[in-house]
Parts: structure tokens; C-alpha cells; sequence
């Protein structure tokens, strides 16, 4: 077993690189536009600071759509799209396009809800000094909401890490490619274990270190 795992280094490093590859190019989109889109939410809704009521419901209805897909569904739904951008629908850059399309609008929603966590008093506050509605967002709403924004950030690293597993349906590679085809094609149950402990252990590492920023930026 241990002579078996110690040939395939090689190609647990790689799997390794493209799971790593596809997370961090996926969570750069949905932290920069679904950033953005749940700040626009979070202003534009009803009670908001710039209401715009039919805009709220139609990008509300958008995001809820997205959401409720199941991935595979996505990703095969998502192809022509895929092969537009990318020039192909096989890969891992390919991966790349329907993970961001599904966690865009999936952060977009968790920052939404930070940012409704906030005090009405601070906000209060800040539009009686006369800040603008840029201010009160770069110093008042994402300052106050970092420690909640830190914690939506964690929560989709470690459900994308799910998501990129599937990437071998598409001839994405990453972890959860390596271990369905050694471990079950194969028939080598231990590189599945060795496998899975792998991305068990990632999945801790990460959250534990979600919390410790959490944590840090909890200021209550």
C-alpha cells in the first residue's frame, strides 16, 4: 500500500494543483463580482439605501435560479458557453467557467446577508455625518461585516472544494477525479481512502483557519 501510494506522488500533486488551480480562480471571480453583485443587492433592495424595487426582484430571482441548479446540471447546461470563452468544454480552465457562474450568485447571496447583519444604529450614524452611499460601504458596512464576510468566504471554500470533484466529468481533473479513477476504476480502495483523508484533512485546515479569521475580526 505504501509503495503503491508513494508511486502515485506524482499524480496526487497534480490532481492537487488542479483542484487548487480551479478553486482559486473560482473563489478570485466570486469574491470580485459576487462581491459586488451582493452589495448592489444588499442597496438596492426595498429598505435599502438606494431602493430599486423591480431591479431588487428581477436580480433577486436571477440569483435564486442559479442557486437551485444542481452543478451537473450546470455544467452540462452551460457548455456552448464554456467552449465560447475558453475554446473548449474539457479541462480544467473549463471547470473554471460553470464553478464561477454557481459561486458568483451563491456569494453574492452570503454577502447580501452580512451585510444585513449590520447595526442600524452605525448606519445611522454615518448618514447623519453626511457620508455618501461609496462611504458607507467601504467604511461602515464592509468594515463592520468582515468578520461575517470572512465566514460566507470559508463556508463556499469548502463547498466548492465538493463542487470541483465533478471536474472528471468533464475531463477536469483535481482530487476528486484522481480518486474516482484509481480508487474505484481501479479497484485500489486504499488510494480512495488515502484520497478522501486528503481532502478531509484540507477541508479542516481550512475551516479552521475561516474561524481563526472570524475570530480575529469579531470585534463584539
Amino acid at each position: 500500500m505504501v509503495e503503491r501510494l508513494l508511486g502515485l506522488l506524482p499524480d496526487i500533486a497534480t490532481a492537487f494543483w488542479q483542484t487548487l488551480t480551479m478553486l482559486g480562480f473560482t473563489l478570485l471571480f466570486a469574491v470580485v463580482l459576487g462581491g459586488a453583485l451582493g452589495i448592489v443587492l444588499y442597496l438596492i433592495r426595498p429598505e435599502g439605501h438606494a431602493p430599486r424595487v423591480a431591479l431588487y426582484r428581477t436580480l433577486d430571482v436571477l440569483v435564486n435560479v442559479v442557486r437551485s441548479l444542481p452543478f451537473l446540471i450546470l455544467m452540462v447546461a452551460v457548455i456552448p458557453l464554456t467552449r465560447l470563452i475558453v475554446g473548449t468544454s474539457i479541462g480544467t480552465a473549463a471547470v473554471i467557467v460553470p464553478l464561477t457562474i454557481a459561486a458568483i450568485p451563491d456569494f453574492a447571496r452570503l454577502v447580501e446577508q452580512s451585510l444585513r447583519e449590520v447595526s442600524r444604529g452605525v448606519l445611522e450614524a454615518g448618514e447623519a455625518m453626511g457620508a455618501t452611499t461609496g462611504q458607507i460601504v467601504r467604511k461602515i458596512l464592509l468594515r463592520e461585516a468582515r468578520a461575517g464576510l470572512a465566514g460566507a468566504l470559508t463556508l463556499l471554500t469548502v463547498n466548492y472544494i465538493s463542487f470541483t470533484t465533478v471536474a472528471g466529468l468533464v475531463g477536469g481533473g483535481g482530487i476528486g477525479d484522481f480518486a474516482v479513477r484509481y480508487g474505484y476504476y481501479r479497484y485500489q480502495p486504499d488510494v480512495m481512502i488515502f484520497t478522501v483523508m486528503l481532502l478531509i484533512l484540507w477541508v479542516q485546515l481550512l475551516q479552521a483557519i475561516g474561524h481563526y479569521c472570524v475570530r480575529r475580526l469579531d470585534k463584539r
